[in-house]
């Protein structure tokens, strides 16, 4: 093993990969991940020493993935909401994230001679296109000595369940990052649970230390790392039982106000973009485009709205509105154009208890 992949060494490879992905150069990117792992393959020594080598290989690229790759990604995302890349530039990059992830699998092949310890199913939920991180995890499982069934991005609950049937997969692990998805990802956390099979959930959508997963009853993992260490202990079974109504889990479901604004989102958006235009004039200079994306941010603040009031917790939408400001604001959009749209939700949605303390929270 070369010295780059020594204790804190690797924050040049870190800057050095930031710079490739940012000029869209793939292959001086796999070139960086490859050298990182250049090392003796295992099994041309000793066994006492190939043991030593393929354990050594294994962790080398656990560290790429997680502290290489992993961060370089995150750093992309915080580019996009700065407005410093665009979005076809964030998609190149995460392309070349992928292609790197796909390295270190390759690289590190021979160090996977070992019966795996069973097999496990990595997907994201419905809806999901994010998907890097769920191969992240996928990747770490598979050093960590698991077989992985990973499906990638948006798949829907049924194929997820049957693919479960036919693999006979010990645990499934969701990945989700939109927490709009949460009542999709619940779908699928519960019938995943119906057949006896365990769940772990991770992603940014699961909120703050998994509590919308623990919500939900499944386990939740903060990392890869973390779901590897839970898999080791063995995640509870849940037993398997008739599939539960969200509202057993979730009995705030009950006073129907999630059910009210996801049905009526169409009219919500609509009454809202008119009072937008009464009470933001730029608007009626906009373009088209810009017409059209105004449309688009009115939509997500409606989803929001009604995840915050799925889960019962006002800081979800809170958070996104004060995201979404940041974004606007990067772009050169005026915050404040929110609030026509937040006035008119809650004008719309004044007889709703729980909807208006949510829309009050994030106006104030």
């Amino acid at each position: 093993m070369t010295d780059t992949m020594s204790p804190n060494s690797l924050a040049e490879p870190r800057e050095q990969l930031w710079q490739a992905v940012g000029d869209g150069d793939e292959t001086r990117a796999v070139t960086l991940v490859r050298r990182l792992l250049d090392t003796a393959e295992p099994g041309r020594t000793s066994t006492t020493d190939s043991s030593a080598a393929a354990a050594q290989l294994r962790a080398a690229g656990e560290r790429v993935l997680l502290e290489l790759i992993a961060p370089t990604q995150e750093r992309i995302g915080l580019a996009w909401a700065a407005n410093e890349i665009t979005v076809a530039q964030e998609h190149a990059a995460t392309a070349i994230s992928e292609r790197c992830a796909a390295a270190v699998a390759d690289a590190t092949v021979p160090a996977l001679r070992d019966a795996p310890k069973g097999r496990v199913l990595v997907a994201c939920v419905d809806g999901e296109w994010h998907s890097l991180p769920a191969r992240l995890v996928g990747e770490v499982l598979r050093l960590r000595g698991w077989r992985v069934d990973y499906l990638g991005a948006q798949v829907p609950t049924e194929h997820l369940v049957a693919h479960m049937h036919h693999t006979r997969t010990q645990a499934v692990l969701l990945s989700s990052s939109i927490p709009t998805l949460l009542p999709g990802a619940h779908n699928a956390i519960n019938s995943c649970q119906a057949a006896g099979v365990p769940v772990l959930a991770g992603g940014r959508a699961f909120g703050p230390q998994g509590r919308y997963a623990r919500l939900m009853r499944a386990e939740w993992a903060e990392d890869a790392a973390g779901a590897a260490d839970l898999l080791d202990r063995s995640p509870a079974q849940p037993g398997a039982h008739a599939a539960r109504l969200p509202a057993v889990d979730l009995p705030h479901l009950d006073d129907q106000e999630y059910s009210m604004v996801h049905r009526t989102k169409p009219q919500l958006v609509k009454q809202a973009l008119a009072d937008v235009e009464t009470g933001f004039p730029e608007m009626r200079q906009y373009s088209a485009y810009q017409r059209e994306r105004t449309v688009e941010d009115i939509d997500h603040i409606v989803s929001y709205l009604a995840t915050a009031l799925y889960v019962d917790d006002p800081d979800l939408f809170t958070g996104f509105i004060t995201w979404t400001a940041d974004i606007l604001t990067a772009r050169g959009v005026p915050a404040r154009c929110l609030l026509p749209a937040l006035d008119s939700l809650l004008n719309q949605l004044k007889d709703f208890p729980r909807t208006s303390a949510i829309l009050t929270a994030a106006h104030g």
